[in-house]
C-alpha cells in the first residue's frame, strides 16, 4: 500500500506547470499504435512487431500486453506469423526477406517517412547522389538508406558536410531524417548549400510537422517564457524527438530532463522552483503526462496552464488490410 503524499509546505508558493500544446503522440505515431491493435482484433495473438513499434517502453509493455511479440529480426518469426513492420520503416532487404519466407506483413512506417524514401528513390533515379540529414544506427535512417538505390551518404553534423568526398561536377541532393526540425538541420542545410551550390532538397513544408510543432512549443516555454525555472520531456530515453526536445530546454539556460514517466520525477529538482514547463515526445501517451501532473500536484500546490500553441489536426489512414 502506498503511503499518503506528504502535506503541501505553507511556506512554498504554488507551483506554475506550463503544459506544451503540442504534446505528445503524432499521426504517425497513433497510426502504427493502431496497426497494432488492429492487427490482433482481426488476427488474434500473436502479431509479431520488428523492433520497437515506437520508441516508449510503456507503448510496447502495452501492446506486449495484448499479444505482440517484439523481435529484432525477422528470423524470430515463425513461419506463417503476421508480421508488423515499426513506425520507422525498413529497407527494401528486410522487405524482401519477408516476401522470400511468405510472412503476411504490414508495414506501420509513418506516411511521412514513406514519402522521405520516395523523395530519395527520385533523386538518385534521376542520377543524382544522395546526401542523407541523420543520425547513425537510429532504425527511420536505416531503413531511408535501404531504400535508396543509389549512391548515399549520411551527414549529421556540419563536420561531417565538409569531410564529404565528391567528385567535381556530381549532382547532389539532400533528404533528412523526420525527426529532425527545420532548426535541427538549418546548419546542415546551409553548409550542403554554401559548399554545393546546386543541391537540391525537398521544400521545407515536407519536414515533419510534429517535430517541428514539439521542438517550438519548447522553445517558447523555456526561451520565450523567461521564468521558467524547469522543463520536464516525458519521452523513452531511446526516443530521438524526445531527447532532442530536452536539449532544447538546455541550450536556453533551463534545466531539463528526460523521464520515462512521473516515477522518474525527483523532487529535489523543485527546489526553489516555481515555474516548470511540461511536454512530451511524439512517441508518449497522455496518460503518462498526466501521471506526472498528479505527482506534481502530490508534491506541491500547483495550477496548470496550457501553452497557446498550434492545435493539430492531421490523420492518417490505417492500411487498405486492416480496413473493414
Amino acid at each position: 500500500m502506498s503511503a499518503a503524499p506528504a502535506p503541501h509546505s505553507p511556506t512554498l508558493p504554488p507551483l506554475r506547470v506550463i503544459l506544451a500544446q503540442p504534446r505528445g503522440f503524432c499521426a504517425g505515431v497513433d497510426r502504427a499504435i493502431a496497426i497494432v491493435k488492429r492487427a490482433l482484433e482481426l488476427y488474434g495473438a500473436p502479431v509479431y512487431v520488428r523492433h520497437e513499434i515506437v520508441h516508449n517502453t510503456f507503448v510496447v509493455n502495452e501492446l506486449k500486453n495484448l499479444g505482440a511479440v517484439f523481435v529484432q529480426e525477422l528470423d524470430e518469426i515463425p513461419d506463417g506469423g503476421h508480421t508488423i513492420f515499426s513506425a520507422h520503416g525498413v529497407s527494401d532487404a528486410v522487405e524482401q526477406e519477408a516476401q522470400r519466407r511468405g510472412l503476411p506483413y504490414i508495414d506501420a512506417a509513418c506516411p511521412l517517412v514513406t514519402k522521405v524514401h520516395r523523395q530519395g528513390q527520385g533523386f538518385a533515379d534521376s542520377g543524382e547522389e544522395v546526401i542523407l540529414i541523420g543520425h547513425q544506427g537510429h532504425p527511420e535512417v536505416e531503413g531511408t538508406l535501404g531504400r535508396i538505390h543509389g549512391k548515399t551518404h549520411l551527414v549529421a553534423t556540419v563536420q561531417d558536410v565538409e569531410k564529404l568526398a565528391i567528385a567535381p561536377g556530381t549532382r547532389l541532393a539532400y533528404v533528412t531524417q523526420t525527426t529532425l526540425s527545420v532548426d535541427d538541420t538549418r546548419d546542415i542545410i546551409g553548409a550542403l548549400t554554401k559548399r554545393f551550390p546546386d543541391i537540391e532538397g525537398p521544400n521545407l513544408k515536407d519536414i515533419c510537422y510534429a517535430t517541428q510543432n514539439r521542438q517550438q512549443a519548447v522553445r517558447e516555454m523555456a526561451c520565450h517564457q523567461t521564468d521558467t525555472d524547469l522543463v520536464l520531456v516525458i519521452g523513452g530515453k531511446n526516443s530521438s524527438n524526445s531527447n532532442r526536445l530536452r536539449e532544447i530546454g538546455e541550450a536556453c539556460d533551463v534545466p531539463s530532463y528526460l523521464i520515462n514517466d512521473a516515477d522518474d520525477l525527483d523532487p529535489a529538482w523543485l527546489e526553489g522552483v516555481k515555474t516548470i514547463g511540461v511536454t512530451a515526445g511524439a512517441s508518449a501517451p497522455e496518460v503518462l503526462v498526466q501521471g506526472v501532473l498528479e505527482r506534481l500536484a502530490e508534491l506541491r500546490d500547483t495550477r496548470v496552464e496550457l501553452l497557446t500553441g498550434i492545435e493539430e489536426n492531421m490523420h492518417f489512414k490505417l492500411p487498405v488490410e486492416l480496413l473493414d
